[in-house]
This record gives C-alpha cells, structure tokens and sequence, in this order.
C-alpha cells in the first residue's frame, strides 16, 4: 500500500529518542497509575471485538486522555461515532485512518490517535507532548500528514528494535518526560 510505504520510509527521517532502547521497560514502569488504564483497555477490547466505538466508549476515551474534551466528545450523535470510528478501524488507507476520527467533535490528531492506539489492530503511538519531548520533537504548529507519517514510522521502528509492543513504548516515553521534562 503506497501510504504504508510513506511511513516506512519516514522511518529514515527519525526523531531521536532521549533514552536507550534498553531503558524502555524502566522508563513504563514510571507511567503513572497502570491501573488508570483499566476502562480504557476495556473499550479498546470491545471496539476491537465490534471493529467501532460506541459514543459511550468514546467518552470514556477522551475522559482517559483529558477531561477538558469529554463534553465535546459526549455532543457526537451515536451513529456518527459508530459510523466514523468503524471506517476509521477498517479501512487500509492510512491517512483515512487518522484524518476522518477528527470528524468527531472532541477529536482532533492527538486524541485520534488514541483511538488508533488502543482499537486498531496495528500499532499506533499517541500523539503526545510528553512522547514526543521524549523522541527530543518539538510540538508542532499543527499536526499533518506527513509529521503523522514520521512519528508513526518513528515509534513503529523503535518498538520493532526494542522487542516491546506499543503500549509500552508509550508508557516509556510518557514516563521518561514525567520524570524529566522541566516544565
């Protein structure tokens, strides 16, 4: 698949991780309250299992990655967030993929992601400050495409070396910034 193959040649283009690969485990194992992941792994089980998001489970969601958006995401008409979320886990188009869950109010790129990250089958990182300060990333002015492309292809290469799967390398990089990024 053509986009695909963007991301695994954004590959090349790397952010620079902060920490040694060998670190990873350490650094998850500074991600806050493991057990504050419960309901959202929860959802990520049952939209796995449907292949969408129910409003419900989308609230949750956006309550799990900031409070502030979870009125925004609890004003989307159900059977938009099931329609929107099961094209979004469906389809093979990779920019779809990302670009059509900010159709939904309360869903802009990072917590897109999250939904990519937790529900979809492939591995997807979270478009965080906190990660990318630990891939050494500065925020960018606005989120596209093809920082999307890099990012992605960025933590995709970086589980791969590290043998760890994407919930940890998150963890890690969310950890390793709590611990160290000056505020």
């Amino acid at each position: 698949m053509i986009l695909l193959g963007a991301m695994r040649r954004a590959r090349g283009n790397h952010m620079r991780c902060r920490f040694k690969l060998s670190e990873i485990k350490h650094w998850a194992g500074e991600y806050g309250d493991p057990a504050a992941d419960a309901k959202a792994e929860l959802v990520s089980r049952k939209a796995r299992a449907r292949g969408c998001l129910t409003r419900a489970e989308l609230v949750t969601l956006a309550e799990w990655k900031s409070a502030r958006i979870k009125h925004h995401a609890a004003a989307n008409d159900a059977a938009f967030v099931r329609d929107v979320t099961g094209l979004a886990l469906s389809t093979s188009n990779e920019r779809l993929r990302i670009e059509s869950l900010t159709l939904l109010r309360g869903v802009a790129w990072p917590m897109g992601s999250v939904i990519l990250h937790l529900c979809h089958t492939d591995g997807y990182p979270i478009l965080d400050f906190r990660a990318l300060w630990s891939l050494g990333e500065a925020l960018p002015d606005r989120y596209d495409f093809p920082f999307w492309c890099r990012y992605v292809g960025t933590c995709r290469d970086l589980a791969d070396r590290a043998g760890v799967d994407m919930r940890t390398l998150d963890r890690a990089l969310w950890g390793y910034s709590k611990v160290n990024q000056r505020k």
